[in-house]
């Protein structure tokens, strides 16, 4: 039987970004983030498989924190499994 997911969308500042997609990774129990400019266009996603930390996530977060410096509103589309 295929597992449920659930997706939540998160609407932030440029300069918050950063800061949720960390507390998104530490929750745990994220299978993708998305995030979107304000039209809606994907800028980034990642998958996140469990057990990802520490120095594998760094390049991601850098990533994160590149575009954090470019936009000024986007969105976080969360895919959770249930």
């Amino acid at each position: 039987m295929a597992k449920n997911n659930t997706t939540e969308t998160f609407e932030v500042r440029g300069e918050d970004l950063l800061k949720k997609v960390k507390e998104l990774v530490h929750e745990g129990n994220i299978r993708r983030i998305i995030i979107k400019d304000k039209n809606g266009k994907v800028l980034v996603e990642f998958p996140l498989t469990f057990g990802v930390v520490g120095v594998l996530i760094a390049p991601v977060l850098a990533a994160v924190g590149a575009i954090a410096a470019l936009v000024s509103e986007c969105s976080i589309v969360v895919e959770r499994e249930n």
